[in-house]
């Protein structure tokens, strides 16, 4: 991954790849960051003098541990946990546990690193943070599930707190495994601190929209990109990968919008549905029955599924990956180019490989990086966070009405960070300099911590 600019950049990219060997993910998130910061560092000298860039890539802290937990057949299981707490300069960290068998220290890092950037978009006062395990709760029982999040909680506890760490959900974690890791801490530490998690129930401290905003968000955010071009959502077709929060929700602010979401995927496939998704249906396969996306073609008329191939070859004006890091590729992204795609919004984290966010670009397509378009999950978090600390509760549209505000900030500070340094709608210069350049002064004004 060999750097077009800065020889202020390269020692620092390098040297943290060299202490974080065999990490690819971090690397890539590292690269894609750094890379864009190069006109951001030739107009703020003092950022290179303090060392903002060495410090912002190393963690301030790093938390590995065991969780040992005991199926139903009464076999003592193992997994790792994790818990990278990257940047708190503006706030305590704040980030989500991923609960897959993927998970690893790579991982988590990438994504505590894109964490920074984007909570800092948000204009919310958060620090950047990650976290979660290997252990995958499909095909365990509830009991399973709620005896591995005890554990878990158990050595996590230590390291938490409202005014520390607010870890959240992701990929795994839901509502369910919330309500047992929320559960655990309290029965730890005494203390019903509802600010401690969020993505909890709404009878015990949850907020509206909390389950909707990262889809929202990331529609919201397309919205506006095209916007800037005379453009809007109604009468366009979207393509959407993935089918858990964030692709249902995107699929459903899409339709609100006038426009219509026609795909749905997981790992055995896709489904097409030209009458554009019924949600109700995919709700209950996923979310209630938890069984493929097979199903809903089985049970839509209208729908087919694909075992092979790519989502990525159905044509579609507006393309949303909602599922997970490196999941388009650059074949894919020239596959949506010449089917007229354009506007691409990553619901998910680094969903576009670089070569395929390269494509985009230079195509002239509009296209929204993960740490702006996808920032409406954590930026409700926050606001679950301000009602936990008043002990309010806010209605729905309410809510929504905020996350719109602020995801219409975030837009707003990636293109005028974009056109201050020279790249106008280059998004991807935009949020990393615009979310970097709030850290960073946050940074110097604490000294060298």
């Amino acid at each position: 991954m060999p750097f077009a600019t800065s020889d202020t950049v390269r020692p620092v990219f390098e040297a943290a790849v060299a202490r974080n060997a065999g990490e690819p993910e971090f690397h890539q998130a590292l690269h894609e960051v750094l890379e864009s910061l190069a006109p951001v560092l030739a107009e703020h000298p003092e950022y290179v003098e303090a060392g903002i860039l060495e410090r912002l890539v190393e963690p301030e802290r790093q938390i590995f541990f065991r969780v040992p937990w005991v199926d139903d057949s009464g076999a003592v299981r193992v997994n790792r946990g994790y818990r990278i707490q990257f940047n708190s300069a503006l706030g305590p960290y704040k980030g989500g546990l991923r609960f897959h068998s993927s998970v690893n220290a790579s991982i988590i890092k990438f994504l505590g690193f894109e964490q920074i950037f984007k909570n800092a978009l948000t204009g919310q006062g958060i620090g950047g943070g990650k976290g979660g395990s290997d252990f995958d709760p499909h095909g365990k029982s509830e009991g399973e599930v709620m005896r591995f999040c005890q554990s878990f909680m158990t050595e996590l506890h230590r390291h938490i707190g409202e005014y520390t760490d607010v870890p959240a959900g992701d990929i795994g974690v839901g509502g369910r495994e919330i309500g047992y890791l929320f559960g655990q801490y309290r029965r730890l530490t005494n203390r019903h601190e509802s600010g401690v998690l969020t993505g909890k129930g709404l009878g015990w401290g949850g907020a509206q929209v909390r389950t909707e905003a990262t889809g929202y968000g990331a529609v919201f955010f397309t919205q506006e990109m095209l916007a800037t071009r005379g453009e809007e959502i109604e009468g366009k077709t979207a393509i959407v990968s993935g089918s858990g929060n964030v692709a249902i929700y995107a699929i459903q602010k899409v339709s609100q919008l006038g426009g219509k979401a026609i795909t749905a995927s997981d790992s055995s496939g896709y489904v097409v549905d030209e009458a554009g998704i019924d949600l109700d249906l995919l709700k209950q396969i996923k979310e209630v029955e938890r069984l493929r996306i097979s199903v809903y073609a089985e049970r839509r008329p209208s729908a087919r599924f694909v075992s092979g191939g790519s989502v990525w070859d159905v044509p579609g004006q507006i393309a949303l990956p909602c599922a997970t890091q490196n999941e388009l590729s650059a074949e894919a992204a020239a596959t949506l180019i010449k089917n007229g795609v354009q506007a691409v919004a990553e619901g998910a984290n680094m969903p576009c490989v670089p070569e395929a966010v390269e494509a985009f670009q230079a195509a002239g397509v509009l296209f929204g990086p993960g740490k702006a378009a996808n920032a409406g999950g954590v930026a409700t978090s926050a606001l679950e966070m301000s009602q936990n600390a008043a002990r309010q509760h806010w209605s729905f549209a309410d809510s929504e009405l905020r996350l719109h505000s602020i995801m219409s900030g975030v837009h707003k500070a990636s293109f005028e960070a974009a056109e201050r340094y020279g790249q106008p709608g280059n998004y991807v210069l935009g949020a990393n300099a615009a979310g970097f350049v709030r850290v960073a002064d946050a940074m110097l004004a604490q000294g060298v911590i």
